[in-house]
C-alpha cells in the first residue's frame, strides 16, 4: 500500500457515511477513482467506477460505504438527546461513547451516549440518550433535529504490526479494495467490462446494490465486505476459522456460484495468494443476496475482510490482509477471458 492509497483509506474512514446519507464519503471515493475510471451515480446515492463498458462480459465489484449509525427522534425539554438506530448496533457498549450529529443547522454537535437503565437492567437503544452539555433544548433545538444523524467519534489509526483500527471499517475497507482493484486493472489490458460500485445502504436495505444491479445487468457480480475473525477470545467458529493476517476469505453456500469460487481458487493456488474459506449456508447477510436476485438472476460470490471488533466504534484489520485481497481480485478478474460460463450445470 502506497502513500496515496493509505491516505485515501484513512480519508475514506474518516469521513462519516451513516446509512442514509452516504454523500461525503461517496464524494471521497469519487475524488480518488476519476483519476483511472469513467465516474457516474445514480438516484439512490451509489458512486460507478467502470473500465472497458464497451466489452459484452460485465462484472459487478459491490462494496458498501454506508456505516451503522444513530438517528435523532428528540431532544427532550432538558437537553437530552433520544435516538434509534439505522443499522445494527450493540446496546451494551453504547454507555460511554463518544459521538458527532451531524445536525441540520450544518454543525457538527459532540456528545456522549449514556443510558437510564437503572443498575440491575441492561442498555437498551430505548433507553439509551446523548448529553450534548446543554442545560436545555433551547439552544440545541437550533443546531439538530428529528431525523439528524449520529456515527461514533473514532478516528481511524494503525497499530501494532500492521493493524488498522477504527470505525466503518465494516465496510469504507471493501470500498477501498475495489477502488484499489480498478486502479490496478486500469493498467492492464481487460477482456471484461468492470463495474466498481461503491453501494448506500447495506447496513439497512441494500437499497444501492440491488439498484445497481438492475441497471447493469451483470454476467456475474463480486461482493466485497467484510467477515469475523474467530480466533480472538469469545468467537464462533462454527462456520470457520477465520484469521487476521492469512488473506481474504472466500465463501462458500447457497448463494454463492460455485463456478466463480473455482475461478478465484485456481488463480489463488497459481499466484500463491493466500485466501480463507467460511460458510454462508442460507444468505450472505451482504450485498450479494440483493444482487442475485436482480434481473434473470445474477450468480454472485463473495470475498470478505477478516475483520475483529465487528459494528463496534473500533474495529480492527490487517492492512497486509488487505492488500492480499486487492490482489487476488486484479489477478483473478484480469485472468478472465470474457467468455466464461458460470452456469453450475449445462444440459
Amino acid at each position: 500500500m502506497d502513500k496515496s492509497s493509505k491516505e485515501f483509506l484513512l480519508n475514506l474512514l474518516g469521513t462519516p457515511s451513516p446509512s442514509g446519507d452516504e454523500s461525503k464519503a461517496q464524494k471521497v471515493w469519487i475524488d480518488y477513482v476519476k483519476n483511472f475510471a469513467e465516474v457516474k451515480t445514480d438516484q439512490v446515492g451509489n458512486a460507478y467506477g467502470i473500465l472497458n463498458p464497451k466489452a459484452n462480459f460485465k462484472v459487478m465489484l459491490a462494496a458498501h460505504v454506508d456505516e451503522i449509525a444513530m438517528i435523532v427522534t428528540k431532544v427532550d425539554e432538558k437537553g437530552y438527546v433520544w435516538f434509534t438506530n439505522s443499522g445494527w448496533l450493540n446496546p451494551k457498549i453504547l454507555p460511554g461513547m463518544k459521538v458527532n450529529i451531524y445536525g441540520f443547522s450544518g454543525k457538527i454537535i459532540k456528545g456522549i451516549i449514556n443510558t437510564s437503565a437503572e443498575k440491575d437492567n441492561s442498555p437498551t437503544i430505548e433507553n439509551c440518550f446523548i448529553d450534548c452539555g446543554y442545560n436545555d433544548n433551547k439552544k440545541l433545538k437550533k443546531l439538530i433535529r428529528i431525523g439528524d444523524y449520529a456515527v461514533y467519534e473514532s478516528k481511524p489509526e494503525i497499530i501494532g504490526e500492521n493493524k488498522l483500527i477504527g470505525k466503518a471499517l465494516d465496510n469504507k475497507t471493501g470500498a477501498y479494495i475495489i477502488a484499489e482493484t480498478i486502479k490496478k486493472l486500469s493498467k492492464k489490458k481487460i477482456n471484461i467490462a468492470v463495474y466498481a460500485i461503491s453501494t448506500t445502504g447495506e447496513e439497512t436495505n441494500s437499497r444501492g446494490a440491488f439498484t445497481a444491479a438492475a441497471r447493469i445487468k451483470p454476467n456475474m457480480a463480486l461482493a466485497c465486505d467484510v467477515t469475523f475473525d474467530t480466533e480472538h477470545p469469545g468467537a464462533s467458529n462454527r462456520n470457520g476459522v477465520i484469521t487476521l493476517g492469512k488473506g481474504a476469505a472466500l465463501s462458500i453456500g447457497s448463494p454463492i456460484n460455485v463456478k466463480i469460487d473455482e475461478l478465484f481458487e485456481k488463480v489463488a493456488k497459481k499466484k500463491k495468494i493466500p485466501y480463507q474459506l467460511e460458510i454462508t449456508a442460507d444468505r450472505t447477510h451482504t450485498d450479494a443476496d440483493k444482487i442475485m436476485y436482480s434481473g434473470e438472476g445474477v450468480p454472485v460470490a463473495l470475498v470478505s475482510l477478516p475483520v475483529k471488533y465487528m459494528h463496534s466504534p473500533v474495529e480492527m484489520a490487517d492492512l497486509n490482509d488487505i492488500d492480499k485481497t486487492v490482489n487476488l481480485l486484479v489477478e483473478t478478474l484480469a485472468s478472465m477471458t470474457g467468455k466464461e460460463d458460470l452456469r453450475p450445470v449445462k444440459p
